[in-house]
This record gives structure tokens, C-alpha cells and sequence, in this order.
């Protein structure tokens, strides 16, 4: 409803937010509500609250709900056929074996990690974990030591990647509602994922690993041997995995050049590089692309179809609730909520990313979920942030990165990831507590320093 005027004054609109959140929260924590039956109802009592006509409800939902699938389903669909690609192939032991052997066994935490930064782009955060943890036990077999010095470098780097950097659901959602380029997302998501990991990972990693000894579990992987009847090459993995960052690459870089003059801006070739290098051509590109090199002397058509097409199947529920979470922000957005705690927040004089942080951190702590928190979060601050005069391209990016580092900090037991790590490694939930609780903090944190600080210098 573009014509919509809000019909209460700050207070009252702040009121019926704050109400709006806790019912949310409720919902979910003490009444076991899924997220998307949640947010659909608490999106809805929160139109009629703030008094949006009767027959203005639905439209106003299905706006905020389209809108937001319309470049999230897209990217996440053609993002996990890439991975389900990889995975079903082998191409996760591929790449792990070639860098221990690159790195050596005495630095095979590196080695799984960085394989796991490779592979968190296009494989969701509880599938990588799953395919690498049984490399995470052999290589802990042989080399020796907590399986925490091994486990938390991987799961720490499918996590910070599934946060940062799109086409994961977390960051494409926060980047449609800011209004930021995806390119740009992707890049100083990749470029702050890396920095991110490496202190509040591998090194806590190795830390923990030596304070906690965690025998590998007996009971997951009996031998600890990942093998595959025809893996691809090494080369062929690398190349899938690059094909699309260099496309988007291509796409951001173009753009840029063309902006400064430096390139004819309506030139074919030009145009061809910015058309490829559009997230969702780039992403569909490299699934045709996967399938024929992958599928080569492996897999029938009818095969990879049903690969492709099975892959699709466990992210409904999350594609769903992103679309939800864009409807509640659709909401807030044109109830004027979103204007009412813009204008608060300017007044306290809060920086933008800096709520957006904390806004992302609450919501996190509260309910769980990463991909609620980001989408909650986003659909509030994106009033602010279109309010704020000033803020470059760079500084929508950092502030999606802000709102992921949010929703990454404090997982403890009301979050599935808590649990997922914690049974696969054997842990209690004291340890747990202390290992996968804590980096997952330091990874909220350090990657918010990073955003907050390039915000200050940029």
C-alpha cells in the first residue's frame, strides 16, 4: 500500500514492534510454533495493530513476501544444486586430501579449513558439516590429538561462510531489504569471512584443542576411510567453486569501470560480462556447468535430475521462512514502524551498523535461529538505513555483514547448530558451551569489528 499513512504516532507504532517481536518469540520458544506459521500470523496481527485497512493486509504480506523470494528462492535454489553437485561426487575428499598433502599433517587444521572455506560458498552450513566431518575423523585418526584441534577450524568456516556470504539465504535476505549489491556483499563477505575465521576459528581451534580432549567418537565413522568409486579432479572441483565468484567479480568490476568512464559503458562485450556476472545468471551458469563436468562418467541425466531436483527438497523450509521474514519487515515498512525506529535510533545517535548488530545479537539470543534473526533484523533496520543520508555502496554491504556477524554470536541451546556440533562430536553440553558457543561469539564479533571498522575508514 504506497499511500498508506500510519495512523499512530512513534510511541505507540515502537509499542505494537516491541509487542510484534515478543509475541514472535513466543510463539516459537514456548509454543514450539514453526518459524514460518510464526512470522505469517505474527505479520499479520501486527498489520491490523497498526491499522492498515482490512483490505490492504494481503497485498501488503504478498509484497513483502514476493519481494523477497523473488531473488532469495532463486539463489539459494541454483546455490544448493552446485553443492549437492559437489557432494554427491566426492569433490569434498578431493580437495581435502589435495591440501593436506599441500599443507602437511602437521597443519591438516588449516588444511580442513580452508577446503571448508572453499566449500562453504555453495553448500549450506549443516550439509558441509556433515560431509567433512567423517575427513575431520580419519585425518584425527591418523594425525592425532582432540578432534576439536580439526572439527572446530571446519565447522567454523561453513558457518562464517553461510553468514557473510551470499547465495546463502542469511545474507541475500539482509541484502535485498537493505537495498545492497549483491557483488558487493559476495566480495567483503569473502574478504571479512577470511580475516574472521582464521582468529575466531583456527585459532581458537587450536586453543580449545588443547584444553579440551575430545577423542574422535567410535560410534559415527567406524574406520574413519572416505572413499568414492570415481571422484572428480581436483581441477574440475576448483573450477566450479571459482566459476561464479569470478563472474560476479567480472560483473562488480565492469560495473565499476564503466561508472568511471574508463570503459564504453554501452559496449556489447561490456554489457555481456554484466549480464553473466548478475548473481543469479552467474549461479545458473555454474550449475550447467556442474552438471556436465561432474556428471561425466558418472551419472546419467536421469541421475544428475534427481540430484539436482533432491537437493531442492531440505531448503523449502528455509526459502520459506526467508520469504516470511521479508513479509514481517513489508509490514513494519509500511505501517511506518520501520520510519518510527529510524527516527529513534537517530535520535540516541546510534550508527546504523551499530543497531543493526545488536538488533540481529537480540534476536539471535532470544529465539535461535540465524536465518530468522538476519531476516527479523533486516526488515527493521531497512527503514533506518534508507533514512540515513550518506551511506555509500560499501557501507550497505558492511551493514549486511553487521546483521550476519548479529545473528552468528551467542549460539547456545536453543539453536539447532548447538546441538548438531555438539552430538557429532560427542560432547556435553557444558563443553559445548564452552567450545562451539564461544567461537561462534568470537566469529560474531571479530567479523563485526572488521565491518564496523571498514565502515569508519571507508
Amino acid at each position: 500500500m504506497e499511500n498508506f499513512v500510519p495512523v499512530y504516532g512513534t510511541g505507540p507504532l515502537l509499542g505494537i514492534a516491541a509487542g510484534a517481536i515478543a509475541l514472535l518469540l513466543l510463539l516459537i520458544i514456548r509454543f514450539r510454533m514453526h518459524a514460518f506459521v510464526a512470522l505469517v500470523l505474527v505479520s499479520v496481527l501486527t498489520a491490523l495493530a497498526a491499522g492498515i485497512p482490512v483490505d490492504g493486509v494481503v497485498p501488503t504480506l504478498l509484497g513483502g513476501f514476493g519481494g523477497t523470494l523473488a531473488n532469495v528462492a532463486l539463489l539459494v535454489g541454483l546455490g544448493v544444486m552446485i553443492g549437492r553437485m559437489l557432494e554427491v561426487t566426492g569433490g569434498a575428499a578431493v580437495l581435502a586430501g589435495a591440501l593436506i598433502k599441500l599443507f602437511g599433517e602437521r597443519r591438516a587444521p588449516m588444511a580442513l579449513g580452508v577446503a571448508s572455506l572453499l566449500f562453504g560458498f555453495p553448500i549450506f552450513f549443516d550439509v558441509g558439516l556433515i560431509v567433512m566431518l567423517p575427513i575431520v575423523f580419519s585425518v584425527a585418526r591418523r594425525v592425532g590429538g582432540s578432534v576439536l584441534m580439526y572439527a572446530l577450524p571446519t565447522a567454523g568456516a561453513f558457518a562464517v561462510m553461510h553468514a557473510f556470504v551470499p547465495p546463502h539465504p542469511g545474507p541475500v535476505t539482509a541484502a535485498v531489504e537493505i537495498g545492497a549489491d549483491m557483488g558487493l556483499v559476495l566480495l567483503l563477505g569473502v574478504l571479512l569471512a577470511i580475516p574472521t575465521w582464521y582468529l575466531a576459528s583456527y585459532l581458537f581451534g587450536l586453543w580449545a584443542g588443547k584444553r579440551f580432549e575430545i577423542p574422535v567418537p567410535d560410534d559415527i565413522m567406524s574406520n574413519g576411510d572416505v572413499t568414492h568409486g570415481n571422484p572428480p579432479r581436483l581441477v574440475t572441483v576448483v573450477s566450479v567453486l571459482l566459476l561464479p565468484m569470478l563472474l560476479i567479480f567480472a560483473n562488480t568490476g565492469t560495473t565499476t569501470l564503466a561508472a568511471t568512464g574508463a570503459v564504453p559503458a554501452d559496449a556489447v562485450w561490456v554489457q555481456s560480462l554484466r549480464l553473466v556476472g548478475e548473481t543469479p545468471i552467474a549461479l545458473l551458469v555454474t550449475v550447467l556447468y556442474a552438471m556436465v563436468v561432474l556428471s561425466r562418467g558418472r551419472f546419467t541425466r536421469q541421475r544428475v535430475e534427481e540430484i539436482v531436483g533432491g537437493a531442492l527438497g531440505p531448503v523449502c523450509g528455509i526459502i520459506l521462512i526467508t520469504g516470511a521474514g521479508g513479509m514481517f519487515g513489508g509490514v513494519l515498512r509500511t505501517s511506518g514502524i520501520g520510519d518510527a525506529l529510524a527516527g529513534s535510533l537517530e535520535s540516541t545517535g546510534m550508527p546504523v551498523i551499530v543497531a543493526a548488530f545488536v538488533i540481529a545479537l537480540a534476536l539471535r539470543v532470544a529465539q535461535g535461529s540465524a536465518t530468522v534473526a538476519i531476516t527479523t533484523a533486516a526488515g527493521l533496520v531497512a527503514p533506518a538505513v534508507q533514512a540515513t543520508s550518506g551511506l555509500s555502496s560499501v557501507d550497505l554491504a558492511l551493514i549486511v555483514i553487521a546483521i550476519a556477524s548479529g545473528a552468528t554470536a551467542l549460539s547456545h541451546v536453543n539453536d539447532s547448530g548447538f546441538w548438531l556440533v555438539g552430538r557429532f562430536l560427542g560432547m556435553d553440553v557444558r563443553t559445548t558451551l564452552k567450545t562451539w558457543t564461544v567461537m561462534e561469539t568470537l566469529i560474531g564479533f571479530v567479523g563485526f569489528g572488521f565491518a564496523f571498522a571498514l565502515h569508519l575508514v571507508l
